[in-house]
């Protein structure tokens, strides 16, 4: 039995079916998880191994190498890159994108095992390596926490009420607080009063890291139980280190007993100088960062995070606010709010279309079909737990044209038999019966047109891999209610009140089908200029694309944008603080600026999942500015932008808006690697020189930075002998100096403060007396002047940072263009860059945006095989022949003029976006081939006269093919406001209009070359 005439004589049941897909698609609706961009899983992990007092160099040689060594030998790594610092050491592992992400967590516990081994072989004084693998962890909800007139502890003690309540919130995986404050005590003493008194500061320093420590007494066994001894004394409050005794008194003006209060300064304060520092429109702040549940609904626990936040308000002190610096919630309402309206749009005009081109009944029945294909296609996205997201909702807008195609076919030829008189159901069986399997193969010629996104093994693949699901979904979807739902409701409403059986008027009689048979006459008789023609236009096409940009993928439209601040490599985070609170007061000022927020000494945490978080350190800021309206981001930034040229000279800033996909930090890098340091400098130089000719370049620069001025002091081995004085004794002793050194520990509570013993202040800002100081062993009570130990000293110039690229020296000159794609920007000087003379044992790489898109779109194209081969095999098999596959192998490449031609109209760039939507375009130009080619062999096998087969069969498919490119073009449209999509959207909307002048005029030509049809002369 035909499944068209089952579901006619099953109506009730199928019309059952209808109502319970039409509600559960509903439900759907409302259940999936909402996003605003797919989650992709960051591959990274970062491992952070302190080495204090080393240089960039000693990092590099007896920390950096050794993690290198570890790591490498883990399979499945991309490349291993490390920075070498002053005193850290840190180490980002890359791990092949093709790995699947369930996978990524086991690759985790095998690096820590790695750097397990290799710990003992670090050398002394190196701490344990921290092994950070939650890097892409995403805190969609990031709120500062102010109160200026409260101190950072109290702070600290809301922000931790607020975590622990927000953890109770459904859906909330982490809580995190950032900004704290290290409390410490410190004790600024005075060495001239310690010598005036007879004490040494290794006196001090060891009374009071004895009087810190936890004791062990023991204990004593009484009868059956045992008593432990607990030795008091220990310090439970700041008052109890100024009462530190310290010996006897030997001076007239002291009494028996001297005192650490009596000779230095005890106060409590907070690290000096701070180690990062937060502040939200000018108020000293800490930021609380909330991440979701993976697969969770990020709508749903941004509000719960706001009727927590709001309870908690009462319980708050007047003056502490909690401010929303990104509220991921809200960003994912509203994307998905647009998307379904451009949806809503999409549907509608389809719907318009089939009302006006295909009669009301008949277009109420396609129409109802597309909105059920929806609902079924929601249905499906929840039970294979998939999320509502830009790139998923953007892919049914994609996909609407191809639903609506098989309903439109079934239609057609159901409305054509009803017309010429045959009965409805006999109308019903032998639509499906005839056009079931052509449209199935051309169906999954369209679902395998998608496929090389979902065999992408990398995170760009990764990130838009719900496009291929979705639409796979919508399509297949679409099938099985055309051959069943659509002939029934066609059985239904179609053709009432005509007497069955009565020929009627010819359907192929208006003045379209009138106008398309000359024109394809006229086709027919100049076969070899048509194609010649099209020839010529593709060779033109293919010199067109050279001009098209390639950019990877376009920014976003979020209404944020990002400065990354950074002075000169060895500023103090003094300096950079005071520079960004006059900036911040200047950017709030804007009318179009609604919030700042500086984070100072590290970027911020990764509130978006396409930014990378930047590591400590002191010479960097990162402010994030939130505007009232994406339409002023052009007008802020450039305001910025100006700002800071005209203010600030001496430093490199650089405003951005947020990036869309994968993140890639400057669109054009060009990395050097090899074994000497100044080689590489002076290479990354002449780079640097070439971007900056360019009119277009902006924000050049190199990873490695400024070399940076350190004070070297030789120590004398023989002189240190001499005076009973080690290298430690005199590190110590500049460090106590300068920095201070932790003494102790004070507990209070479960919180435990550093006791930092220093000079006064006076004392640790004078450079110039570094030689008069004060140097002795743990032991001893008098000292020697540093001058008698060292055998010279000066400022000499190192490197800052040392960055390593799979063990080797690597340094990357990076450039942003400033109107211009970087792609072109690169082209521009490739040539110069590429003949730079690299000495024997150095390489050039490009990375940036050419790197990413290079990658991206080779695995992209590595499924492309596979594909075409799919689609070839559902080709063959449905005409079981080659010709036919050969006249669609000579049309697909044609659609390209249309693209080429779309994309330099607009100025569009052909990325990644665009790439995906030329495969598209080929699946459903060959969907549209396929139907045609078919038709034209059923009028052929069916005995009609073969020219007049070819035009009859032509003619009867130019309303389903001008309705499908109608509805998927006009479909489209919405999708052009939207930066994301809108190239895709450019290029399937130029890309199909022409490709339909090739199904319609030159399929048929080549099928009359490939089977020798000629028109006769009375034709």
């Amino acid at each position: 039995m035909n499944i068209a005439e089952l579901a006619i004589q099953k109506k009730s049941f199928f019309l059952f079916l209808t109502l319970v897909l039409t509600i559960s698609g509903v439900i759907a609706y409302f259940s999936m998880g909402k996003l605003e961009d797919p989650e992709f899983t960051i591959k990274t992990a970062v491992i952070i191994t302190p080495y204090p007092g080393a240089s960039p160099t000693e990092v590099e040689n007896e920390v950096s190498d050794r993690i290198e060594k570890a790591v490498m030998r883990m399979d499945q790594l991309d490349y291993v890159q490390t920075e070498s610092r002053p005193g850290v050491s840190i180490t980002h592992v890359h791990m092949k994108e093709d790995i699947p992400a369930k996978e990524v967590p086991q690759h985790w516990d095998r690096l820590r095992h790695r750097i397990a081994d290799v710990r003992p072989k670090l050398p002394p004084g190196a701490g344990d390596p921290e092994i950070i693998d939650d890097f892409g962890d995403v805190y969609g909800v990031l709120i500062a926490l102010t109160g200026q007139d409260y101190t950072y502890r109290e702070l600290l003690d809301y922000a931790e009420i607020i975590q622990k309540e927000l953890l109770l919130a459904d859906e909330v995986a982490r809580v995190e607080i950032w900004g704290e404050q290290q409390e410490t005590v410190f004790v600024d003493i005075s060495r001239s009063r310690l010598a005036e008194l007879g004490l040494s500061m290794n006196q001090v320093l060891a009374l009071m890291e004895s009087s810190s420590m936890a004791a062990d007494a023991g204990g004593a066994d009484l009868g059956r139980e045992r008593v432990r001894f607990v030795l008091g004394g220990e310090f439970e409050s700041v008052q109890d280190i100024s009462d530190l005794v310290l010996g006897y008194a030997s001076h007239p003006e002291m009494e028996s007993m001297i005192h650490l209060g009596d000779i230095a300064e005890v106060r409590r304060g907070y690290q000096d100088p701070p180690a990062s520092l937060i502040r939200h429109d000018g108020q000293k702040a800490l930021a609380i960062g909330v991440s979701t549940v993976s697969g969770g609904n990020v709508v749903h626990m941004g509000q719960e995070v706001q009727d927590t936040l709001q309870e908690l308000q009462n319980r708050l002190p007047v003056g502490v606010q909690a401010h929303f610096v990104a509220f991921q919630a809200d960003k994912v309402t509203e994307a998905i709010n647009t998307f379904m309206l451009n949806l809503l749009q999409a549907v509608t005009i389809v719907i318009l279309l089939l009302l006006i081109f295909m009669g009301i009944r008949s277009g109420l029945i396609i129409g109802s079909g597309l909105l059920l294909t929806i609902l079924v296609t929601f249905t499906l996205m929840l039970a294979l737990d998939m999320d509502m997201d830009r790139v998923s909702l953007g892919a049914l807008i994609i996909s609407l044209g191809m639903i609506v195609d098989n309903a439109i076919v079934v239609t057609e030829n159901m409305l054509v038999k009803i017309q010429t008189g045959t009965n409805r159901l006999q109308a019903a069986v032998e639509s499906v019966r005839e056009t079931g399997w052509p449209l199935l193969g051309a169906t999954l010629v369209a679902v395998f047109a998608f496929m090389p996104i979902v065999l992408a093994g990398d995170d760009t693949g990764e990130y838009t891999r719900g496009l291929f699901l979705v639409i796979a979904i919508s399509l297949l979807s679409s099938w099985i209610l055309a051959m069943t739902l659509t002939p029934l409701w066609c059985h239904m409403f179609l053709g009432r009140g005509k007497k069955e059986g009565l020929v009627l008027e010819d359907p192929y009689a208006g003045r379209m089908y009138r106008f398309y048979r000359r024109l394809l006459h006229g086709c027919m008789r100049r076969k070899k200029s048509l194609l010649a023609g099209m020839a010529l236009l593709f060779v033109l096409a293919l010199i067109g694309f050279h001009f098209v940009d390639k950019t990877f993928f376009p920014p976003s439209t979020r209404p944020q944008l990002k400065l990354d601040y950074w002075l000169p490599e060895g500023s103090r985070i003094e300096s950079t603080s005071q520079d960004l609170k006059e900036l911040e007061k200047d950017i709030q000022e804007h009318p179009g600026v609604q919030s700042v927020t500086s984070f100072i000494g590290e970027g911020a945490p990764r509130f978006y999942l396409a930014m990378e978080p930047k590591m400590a350190n002191p010479a960097f800021g990162q402010v994030v500015i939130n505007l009232y309206r994406a339409s002023d981001l052009d007008e802020v930034k450039g305001f910025v932008r100006d700002y800071l040229e005209k203010h600030y000279p001496y430093a490199q800033p650089r405003v951005r808006k947020f990036p869309m996909g994968p993140p890639v930090e400057f669109s054009v890098e060009v990395r050097f690697s090899g074994p000497e340091a100044h080689i590489l400098r002076d290479l990354a130089r002449q780079a640097e020189e070439i971007m900056n000719r360019d009119h277009d370049s902006r924000e050049v620069r190199s990873d490695w930075r400024q070399m940076v001025k350190t004070q070297r002091l030789e120590y004398s081995q023989s002189r240190g002998i001499r005076y009973g004085v080690t290298r430690e004794d005199t590190a110590r002793a500049v460090k106590l100096n300068f920095d201070g050194l932790q003494v102790g520990l004070y507990r209070e509570g479960d919180r435990m403060l550093p006791v930092i013993l220093r000079p006064p202040e006076e004392s640790r800002k004078r450079l110039e007396d570094i030689f008069a100081l004060d140097v002795r062993a743990m032991q001893e009570t008098r000292g020697t002047p540093l001058g008698q130990v060292v055998s010279g000293a000066g400022l000499v110039w190192e490197d800052g940072v040392i960055i390593r690229r799979d063990r080797q020296k690597t340094i990357t000159a990076q450039c942003e263009a400033d109107t211009g794609g970087g792609q072109a920007l690169m082209e521009r000087i490739r040539s110069d860059i590429e003949a730079i003379e690299l000495p024997p044992g150095y390489r050039m790489q490009w990375g940036g945006e050419y790197e990413k898109s290079r990658d991206s779109q080779r695995e992209v194209m590595s499924g492309v095989p596979f594909s075409f081969l799919l689609m070839s095999l559902a080709v063959v098999g449905l005409f079981s022949t080659l010709r036919q596959p050969l006249i669609i192998a000579m049309v697909l490449p044609l659609a390209m003029i249309g693209v080429t031609l779309g994309l330099l109209a607009t100025s569009q760039p052909f990325g990644f976006m665009a790439l995906l939507g030329t495969l598209s375009l080929s699946g459903m130009l060959i969907k549209n081939v396929v139907v045609l080619l078919d038709r034209i062999d059923t009028n052929l096998d069916s005995g009609q006269e073969p020219y007049q087969g070819l035009i009859d069969a032509s003619v009867s498919r130019l309303r389903p093919v001008m309705m499908a490119t109608l509805s998927t073009v006009m479909g489209m449209t919405p999708l052009l406001l939207d930066i994301f999509w809108l190239s895709m959207a450019i290029a399937i909307i130029c890309g199909l209009t022409f490709a339909t002048v090739l199904t319609l005029l030159v399929a048929p030509v080549l099928y009359a070359l490939f089977f020798r049809i000629e028109m006769r002369v009375e034709q």
